[in-house]
């Protein structure tokens, strides 16, 4: 029964969705939520294994293109009213710090371990925000702070080197990656307007602006594995469209939860079809991290 009072819960794009309480869901909302933690996790596996044969600008060069017309089209055709320029600005100035971000976590996910890099970033990405927001005056809960302590203990285990590892060379990029995404969020939630898909949108097309330019000037725009790229583009633009549904269709907790898994995606792809390999304090941090981020997204 609706109580008549919209709800809102922040996804992994930085975005407040709204869930409208008259509306009925088009896929059942447990569904939903899985879906979108699918799609955000192999678009991240397969964004990893595209940057291990071209250099991850080109990867963004030809993916973000692609994301900015989709979310375009999503927003003229579900009608989202277009917002004022100034929410459109927010828009493009996470765009650019996106970008940075994009280009580190790609270039991290090459580097690998692709299962703990993805992990530890997306950890960071939700705590960054939250951080911002308390000392901005915003009150922390208990289960926040739990989260919070899960995250900082997991990322600590996650780029724990043992003596003599080369082999995670990309967590510490990762970890910065994720701030990087962390500071993407926080300026994309300073657009309160509405027209979430023209928002994404206006970042999607800031950083292709710049990135298509100097991808053709430096690594040039040929790709090696066109197939990687273009199957790595529908990632993150499906992932907000089931996301949408899950939240809009049932609680705002399932949905949240159920999203907030998709680094595990992530590592399960790496470990079944790389063959990864994660040592016990990594398992744990890995473990640790996904909590403190599921604990992070209860409303």
């Amino acid at each position: 029964m609706s109580t008549g009072r919209a709800s809102s819960c922040a996804t992994r794009s930085g975005i407040r969705y709204t869930r409208q309480p008259d509306g009925g869901p088009v896929l059942n909302p447990t569904l939903s939520g899985l879906l979108s933690a699918a799609t955000y996790g192999l678009g991240d596996f397969l964004s990893g294994l595209a940057s291990r044969r071209d250099p991850p600008l080109r990867v963004v060069a030809l993916t973000h293109p692609l994301s900015a017309v989709a979310m375009l089209l999503l927003a003229w055709g579900l009608g989202q009213p277009l917002p004022a320029v100034a929410e459109l600005l927010w828009g493009a100035a996470a765009g650019l710090a996106g970008l940075i971000a994009v280009l580190a976590f790609y270039r991290a996910l090459a580097l690998g371990p692709m299962g703990v890099v993805s992990v530890g970033a997306g950890a960071l990405s939700a705590l960054v925000p939250v951080v911002v927001g308390v000392f901005g005056g915003e009150v922390l809960g208990v289960w926040g702070w739990l989260g919070a302590v899960g995250i900082l203990a997991g990322t600590a285990l996650l780029g724990w080197p043992a003596a003599g590892e080369t082999s995670g060379r990309g967590v510490p990029l990762g970890l910065l990656a994720g701030v990087g995404f962390g500071v993407f969020f926080v300026l994309l939630a300073q657009a309160q307007g509405g027209g979430v898909f023209w928002v994404l949108g206006a970042a999607r097309v800031a950083s292709s602006l710049v990135a298509v330019p100097l991808a053709a000037a430096t690594v040039g725009l040929r790709p090696r594995g066109p197939g990687l790229i273009l199957a790595s583009a529908p990632g993150d633009t499906l992932g907000n469209v089931f996301y949408l549904l899950a939240v809009q269709g049932g609680p705002l907790a399932v949905g949240a939860l159920l999203t907030s898994l998709y680094p595990a995606i992530t590592t399960l792809l790496a470990v079944s079809v790389l063959r990864e390999q994660l040592r016990a304090p990594q398992w744990v941090g890995v473990v640790l991290s996904l909590g403190g981020a599921a604990l992070l997204a209860r409303p």
